[in-house]
């Protein structure tokens, strides 16, 4: 059973299409022929080696790649070739963590997640500002006193956390995250990986989720889809994939951090099942 089915989410309903996705800078083609979808209410991870444009595809996605060819709709409406203010409506309903945060270093943690308020509520007066920014920060897992604090004075962890906070400003249905847990202890991956799961059950979100973590793919993924060869290669639940014979796909999984995953996984499940009979 998958994590959306246990959380009940209705699966089927696709919130993002991709169709014949080509991406490329210069001669270097990134991709070509790529295809996808992702259902509403799950936890969606993509995953691919080095330079197979996990964050480009993202980045096409919502706006900030314009591809070479293909169709791309989010919500059922298309996201290539429009005009910023004609995308406005939409990208109000999703929220992004980029890599490393990307926090405004000069901004104070409340201000970063003020900045997406300020840009399409301008009208919003200081107080409701400072309050759903202090609302957000708690949210996702901060202590209080971390609204007035700039990005320099946090840890890694925290800061991923605040631009967490940032990314549901808005209240969005859809959550991109690319690379959550880099550079994070494995407690702190942990964590963030239970963070993202409570939240994307209790606001019912599509998550969106770039990551190298196998952890995070056997912990909280619904699907995910693997990118080589220019285009998405297959795209399944963890079990669907370990049964596929491409050679990359099976080293992956199958290598030595991928058995020591499906190892602590099994212990958790052994566990939590030990727990739930005593």
């Amino acid at each position: 059973m998958t994590q959306t089915e246990r959380n009940g989410k209705k699966q089927g309903d696709d919130v993002i299409v991709v169709r014949g996705l080509k991406n490329g800078f210069g001669e270097q083609i990134v991709h070509d022929g790529l295809d996808l979808n992702v259902r509403r209410g799950e936890i969606f991870g993509v995953v691919g080696g080095s330079g197979t444009g996990k964050s480009v595809l993202m980045r096409s996605i919502i706006g900030l790649q314009t591809p070479m060819a293909g169709e791309i709709e989010v919500f059922g409406e298309s996201t290539i070739e429009r005009e910023e203010i004609e995308l406005t409506d939409l990208t109000k309903r999703w929220g992004v963590l980029f890599q490393g945060g990307a926090l405004f270093s000069t901004l104070t943690v409340a201000e970063n997640v003020q900045v997406p308020l300020r840009e399409f509520y301008p009208d919003l007066d200081s107080a409701l500002l400072d309050e759903i920014a202090a609302y957000k920060v708690v949210m996702t897992g901060l202590p209080a006193d971390a609204g007035p604090k700039f990005p320099a004075e946090l840890s890694g962890g925290m800061r991923k956390r605040a631009g967490l906070a940032r990314a549901l400003a808005l209240d969005p249905e859809l959550l991109f995250l690319d690379e959550p847990t880099a550079g994070l202890d494995p407690i702190g991956a942990a964590a963030f990986d239970e963070l993202t799961a409570s939240l994307q059950k209790t606001l019912g979100l599509t998550v969106f989720l770039i990551t190298h973590d196998l952890d995070t793919l056997y912990a909280i993924c619904d699907r995910v889809a693997v990118l080589a060869d220019k285009k998405v290669i297959a795209v399944g639940t963890i079990d669907e994939l370990l049964a596929l014979d491409h050679p990359w796909i099976q080293e992956y999984f199958k290598g030595p951090r991928g058995r020591a995953a499906t190892a602590t996984i099994q212990h958790n499940k052994d566990v939590a099942k030990a727990e739930g009979t005593s």
